[in-house]
């Protein structure tokens, strides 16, 4: 007596969609930690040559940021087996995932529910969670950053969050 195997769906749109989602969001880490004063402090208190991974379980897909030698932070693409990575952080499906990358769920509230898995150091998952919030923060619009993270901060002035978020697009875009 043999057991039927099944096989998940496969989702390609979802899956599509959280690829463009992991590589812009790399990409504008990258951008960020060039512009603003806070993800550099953040990434300066992470180890050299520090890299880490956040992707989809069980296979992917993946985004790789980390620290060169000369400690410039760069976007590494999306292969999490090209290059050591310090800290993997994982979503445990595609469906969660899915509801990060649309900000119905924060990176709080996903962790308190279970939904991602941490291999690495827990101080230096902490900074690259606070660098993530940052991000978001540029990116989104106020309304949708709000639900995203877990403290919008109020101190910042309209005019230069705009200076930076519009400098971080086009870094993000260029890839510069």
């Amino acid at each position: 007596m043999g057991y039927q195997e099944i096989k998940p769906e496969t989702k390609p749109a979802k899956k599509a969609y959280v690829s463009l989602m992991l590589w812009f969001v790399g990409r504008a880490i990258q951008a960020a930690a060039k512009t603003d004063d806070q993800v550099k402090k953040e990434f300066e208190g992470l180890p050299d040559r520090f890299t880490f991974s956040l992707g989809v379980m069980p296979q992917g897909p993946y985004m790789i940021v980390g620290k060169d030698k000369n400690g410039a932070v760069k976007y590494m693409g999306s292969n999490p087996h090209a290059q050591k990575v310090d800290l993997q952080m994982n979503i445990k499906n595609l469906e969660a995932a899915i509801l990060l990358f649309t900000f119905q769920e924060g990176t709080a509230m996903a962790s308190c529910r279970d939904r991602l898995i941490l291999s690495g150091e827990v101080p230096d998952a902490l900074a690259v969670v606070r660098i993530l919030d940052i991000v978001e923060i540029y990116l989104l619009p106020e309304i949708v950053a709000k639900l995203a993270v877990k403290r919008y901060p109020k101190w910042w002035s309209p005019v230069s969050k705009n200076v930076v978020r519009g400098k971080i697009y086009i870094r993000t875009l260029l890839g510069i």
